[in-house]
């Protein structure tokens, strides 16, 4: 073999050639990896009614969903807060939902890191008979200038999205990047530095805040979870889980589930 077949073959062998691309319409989840859609390996969302605390989150995100499944018009939508609060478990368990009411919709989910590739993604599911969550998880920036992209895409380019496309954004920032007093202080202008990074959280037309939830809340998801998977479990000794943890939410609830199930010898 020539030399330089020699050194493309072990090039190739390095870097295998990408994933065949899924078919849109047969999953119910997908990734977005290497510029394809890929099924995802197992979607198996909690049921809605196991989120606590978060009845009208719920409601406003699934309808909405409901709407973009319809093809009615739909809302980009920011799902912001403290970690643990359950953002991503409703991203997931309402899509799910809208699923298992015959709604033709499926979730796919990018990465933060990915997003310059969104136009690719819209123009691969733009003729698709189905509509699409685009989730893009734990976003955030460190400067307004870094979000311009994502900016571009939710109003103002020179492409429209898809009507079968909505951006669902989670993020701990309300308004996905910090707000820098020292920044304000040493801009021309202070009040236009405010409104540079308050405007990417204004495109979203649906903003649902998510809080850190009191001990009542933290004790029913906990009997939620305990309930669904037969467990007994102590309120003092839950309430003391999370005191060790130095917080209460939904995802330090199911870590105390997670480890009474293993004290009790049980899997989940």
């Amino acid at each position: 073999m020539d030399p330089i077949d020699r050194i493309a073959a072990a090039l190739e062998r390095l870097a295998p050639p990408p994933p065949a691309a899924a078919d849109p319409l047969a999953h119910p989840a997908y990734v977005w990896r290497d510029d394809v859609l890929v099924a995802a390996r197992a979607f198996a969302p909690l049921p809605l009614e196991l989120l606590h605390g978060v009845d009208a989150q719920k409601a406003a995100l699934v309808g909405n969903l409901e709407r973009l499944a319809a093809g009615h018009a739909a809302q980009d939508t920011l799902l912001w807060g403290a970690r643990g609060t359950g953002k991503s478990a409703l991203v997931k368990a309402a899509v799910a939902a809208v699923q298992a009411a015959g709604g033709a919709l499926a979730l796919i989910e990018v990465l933060a890191e990915r997003i310059d590739t969104l136009p690719r993604l819209f123009a691969d599911v733009a003729g698709v008979a189905r509509a699409f969550a685009i989730f893009l998880d734990d976003l955030g920036f460190d400067a307004a200038a870094d979000a311009r992209t994502l900016r571009s895409l939710l109003e103002g380019g020179a492409e429209a999205r898809p009507a079968n496309a909505r951006l669902i954004v989670t993020s701990n920032r309300r308004h996905l990047i910090p707000r820098d007093i020292h920044d304000q202080e040493n801009a021309i202008n202070p009040r236009d530095a405010i409104d540079d990074q308050m405007a990417l959280a204004d495109r979203f037309g649906l903003s649902l805040g998510f809080h850190v939830v009191d001990q009542e809340a933290y004790l029913a998801i906990v009997r939620g979870y305990a309930e669904r998977h037969g467990l007994t479990f102590d309120a003092a000794d839950a309430v003391q889980w999370a005191t060790r943890r130095g917080s209460r939410s939904g995802r330090v609830a199911w870590q105390y589930v997670v480890d009474l199930a293993g004290r009790a010898g049980r899997s989940l």
